[in-house]
């Protein structure tokens, strides 16, 4: 005797006999089965009355369960003539009060068992020959029902994840049988099974079930089922689904007004539930369960069914109502869309199946686009269909290409968006809007964003290009079969050209081989000049606003594509129509880019600025970046440098003094360091430039502070001659003819033109005596040229000079005196000889001229000098 069973009374000693007799039988008749269960049940009662009580004490629970189950299944599917069932039930429901408890595995083997036995009953119509059997199956179904209410609980509440297991035994018993008594019998035992639950504050793992959204989409539809019993056991069922989501997911404060509203739609018609549903799907969902609701009513639409397909319609109708709230697995409805759209011939569910993928592709765009891309890549071909459906509504259309076209610019910001949310690459971006630029439905829209769409292509066409392919193939986003990211871009922005009216650019652009010069690393902003000049040319409609696009796009000084936005720009500013927008701002904004001290910047800044200054349009303009274009003279760049004055050269051939005149003035003091450069070519330029200056400036222009800087660079004009480049000398001589007809001096211009600088300078100092002080101070800056020649001319005029001055300009001769001292020790021997020398001969005139005026009681007077 079991240590269990010395405590029994002589009854249950029976019972466990019973029991333990019936486990070795094979065949018994349903008086030993009823025995049986019922001394199951007693010895059950035995065992939960104990503080410690363990089935296994007495016998195994697992054996127990077996054998209940096997008499479920020897009980007979066709007829119910027996309470055998009923009894098995009841029996599992005893057993499962006591220890050890079931696994999730048994529970659901027996909830299997009874369901199949008592769903596959045939029809029992009540009637009064039949009231006895009409009876029993009533209690049969209780039974199950308590067998069920009892396994789905955890200790004291009802466990979410069981219900779910419990619900995909219940649920092919609604969707896949064909025979209304089984759906009904299904609908009935899960409405009790929810009712059940509703009476319990807390459920276990209530954030774990994740079938809600598949019930409430397919309730929904048996909601639309043209018998009505089974319309009325979904409606039930919806109505206890909702009331959990009520109890468990709304505010406290709340949950009973919600609950009595739900009350008065209880058994309510179709459209009220389908309002319910509606509600329900927008406040109480989340976004992957709404997904769910989705692909059951998806799968529906590709039934052959005509009233699935028509339950389906109706209730995405209502749902698609009103706006789009939070969807999750979009990838998963896509992937169903694209393999199945071709199933859907019905024309309300197409038309559905296109709002659905037209209101996600505005929604979650990135979602939509990388899923087709991946399902396309993957399945190696390409089907039109999604993409005519996404270009088929204008205004999402726009929607779709303005987020596409967000997604192609690079944005500081883009790294603060949720992780969670898919963002796809720029270059996912471009193949997609090349997809829908050759769908011909949308000729029209493109034009409104033609702008935008082509200056962001174009700039991430440079990004390929001159940044390289490497960073840009690590982003592909698991998308096989990739194409060549540069040359499927440029694609792109022929195909944004061709469907914009301009086949002719593109195919001009290909004779002058800018296409290939695009893609070239060595040559690609040519090939950005000669896709800008053959707008120009071609006199593209959409010059301007390409140009004001850029405009903004270069408000941002962090713009990483500036420098093709700026060489792009320099090429538009030669259209007329162009120039005559530009205003003030703009050129303001545009300035703002010269503190970007990148020298390829300031090339094209430069060239720019050569361009305002050649058009009579915007010469006006040019003052905003004149200090900017000077200031570029003393970069330390020596390229940047070089090309400003060659800028500065060729913008005098074109400025006027009317318009330019401050400038021109500037510019006269800033060429000044320039004359002494080192650098034959940089000193060069500094005197073709201001040559060129003083044939621009007329005699009636000539005033202060402009006359006195010409004739403060008198002398150094005439020393130049002597400079060791014979071009600078001849362009120096240029410019001292220009300077002396300026200055209106006619009897010195034979002079200048022909003769050499030390007859120039003794012409110079004979014809403007009343200056030889101001010469001298020019002179005396010249002892610090680099070059010894013109070291040496400054010096024999200085000494020229200071031999012509009388001794009461003493103080003014001392500075000169002493920076001639200082000469002495120049490094060129000839410099320092002829200092020495000319400090002798000063010295001894200077003594000479004080013996004669100790012996003169009067002083010979000087004409007074005149004043510039």
């Amino acid at each position: 005797m079991g240590r269990g069973e010395r405590g029994l009374r002589q009854s249950e000693r029976d019972a466990y006999e019973a029991i333990m007799e019936f486990l070795q039988q094979e065949q018994m008749c349903e008086f030993s089965k009823l025995s049986f269960l019922r001394a199951v049940e007693t010895l059950s009662g035995v065992v939960r009355a104990q503080a410690d009580g363990n089935m296994n004490d007495y016998c195994s629970k697992n054996a127990l369960a077996k054998k209940i189950k096997m008499l479920i299944l020897e009980e007979s599917f066709e007829i119910l003539d027996s309470s055998v069932r009923q009894q098995a039930m009841l029996c599992i429901v005893a057993l499962s009060q006591v220890n050890p408890p079931f696994h999730l595995s048994q529970k659901l083997d027996l909830v299997n068992v009874a369901v199949a036995s008592v769903f596959s009953l045939p029809l029992i119509v009540p009637s009064l020959d039949r009231k006895e059997s009409a009876s029993l199956y009533l209690q049969t179904v209780q039974a199950l029902d308590d067998m069920l209410h009892v396994l789905v609980m955890d200790k004291l509440d009802p466990d979410m994840l069981i219900l779910q297991h419990f619900l995909e035994i219940l649920l092919p018993w609604v969707t896949m049988s064909d025979k209304v008594h089984e759906q009904t019998r299904a609908l009935g035992t899960i409405t009790r099974l929810l009712r059940f639950i509703c009476n319990f504050p807390k459920l276990s793992h209530m954030q774990e079930f994740s079938v809600t959204g598949t019930l409430m989409g397919l309730w929904g539809l048996f909601c639309l089922h043209s018998n009505p019993e089974i319309s009325q056991g979904a409606s039930e069922a919806l109505h206890y689904l909702f009331k959990i989501l009520v109890l468990q997911r709304s505010v406290k404060q709340k949950t009973e007004s919600i609950l009595k509203d739900l009350q008065k739609h209880f058994r309510g018609e179709w459209l009220a539930s389908m309002q319910t549903l509606t509600w329900f799907f927008r406040k109480y969902l989340t976004p992957d369960e709404r997904a769910d609701v989705f692909i059951v009513a998806l799968e529906a639409l590709v039934s052959s069914r005509s009233a699935d397909i028509c339950a389906a319609s109706r209730m995405l109708k209502m749902i698609l109502k009103d706006s789009l709230p939070e969807i999750g697995k979009v990838p998963e409805i896509i992937q169903y869309i694209y393999y199945h759209m071709n199933s859907i011939t019905e024309a309300t569910a197409q038309k559905i199946v296109k709002k659905i993928l037209h209101l996600l592709a505005q929604s979650y765009t990135d979602d939509v686009i990388l899923t087709l891309f991946k399902i396309e890549d993957q399945s190696q071909k390409g089907v039109r269909k999604p993409w005519e459906i996404l270009a088929s509504f204008p205004k999402g259309y726009e929607v779709i290409m303005e987020h596409l076209l967000q997604r192609l610019i690079p944005n500081k910001y883009q790294d603060l968006e949720p992780s969670s949310h898919t963002v796809i690459s720029p270059l996912i971006a471009t193949r997609a809007i090349h997809e829908l630029l050759l769908e011909p439905s949308r000729r029209m829209e493109v034009q409104s964003f033609f702008s935008p769409l082509f200056v962001a292509l174009l700039c991430q066409v440079s990004f390929l290009v001159v940044e390289g392919c490497a960073e840009a193939m690590q982003d592909q986003q698991h998308v096989t079969n990739w194409v060549d990211p540069v040359s499927s871009t440029v694609e792109a922005l022929k195909t944004l050209m061709r469907c914009s009216g301009y086949a002719d650019h593109v195919t001009y652009i290909r004779k002058l081989g800018g296409w290939e010069l695009l893609v070239n690393p060595e040559r690609h902003y040519d090939g950005v000049t000669l896709l800008a000049r053959s707008l120009v040319v071609m006199n593209c409609w959409h010059n301007c606003p390409v140009f004001s696009h850029i405009v903004r796009l270069l408000q941002d000084l962090e713009c990483v594509s500036h420098l093709t936005a700026l060489v792009f720009l320099v090429e538009l500013l030669q259209c007329p129509e162009v120039a005559a927008i530009v205003d003030d701002i703009t050129t303001h904004i545009l300035a703002s880019w010269f503190k970007y001290e990148q020298p390829s910047t300031l090339k094209v800044l430069l060239h720019m600025a050569e361009v305002f200054g050649r058009h009579p349009t915007t010469e006006r303009r040019f003052r905003i970046l004149q200090p900017h274009v000077l200031n570029c003279c003393y970069s330390t760049n020596g390229d940047i440098v070089t090309e400003t004055l060659q800028v500065l050269n060729r913008l005098l051939q074109h400025l006027t003094w009317e318009v330019s005149s401050s400038f021109l003035i500037q510019l006269s003091f800033t060429l000044v360091p320039f004359f002494e450069e080192e650098s034959e070519h940089l000193r060069l330029m500094a005197f073709e430039v201001y040559s060129s200056l003083l044939a621009k400036v007329k005699r009636s222009a000539l005033v202060f502070p402009l006359r006195h800087q010409v004739v403060n660079l008198l002398v150094l004009l005439v020393l130049h001659l002597k400079d060791e480049s014979l071009n600078v000398a001849q362009v120096s001589r240029l410019a001292l003819s220009h300077t002396v007809m300026l200055l209106h001096w006619s009897r010195l211009r034979l002079v200048v033109a022909e003769e050499d600088e030390f007859t120039i300078l003794r012409a110079l100092l004979q014809h403007q005596a009343s200056k030889a002080l101001w010469f001298l101070k020019q002179s005396v800056a010249l002892f610090r040229s680099p070059q010894a020649a013109i070291r040496q001319a400054a010096i024999w005029f200085a000494g020229q000079i200071m031999q012509t001055l009388d001794m009461d300009e003493e103080e003014e001769l001392e500075d000169a005196y002493a920076a001639l001292r200082s000469m002495r020790r120049d490094p060129d021997p000839m410099v320092s000889c002829l200092t020495t020398q000319t400090l002798y001969i000063l010295e001894a005139n200077r003594k000479l001229s004080q013996a004669k005026t100790s012996t003169s009681c009067f002083c010979r007077g000087r004409p007074r000098r005149g004043r510039l």
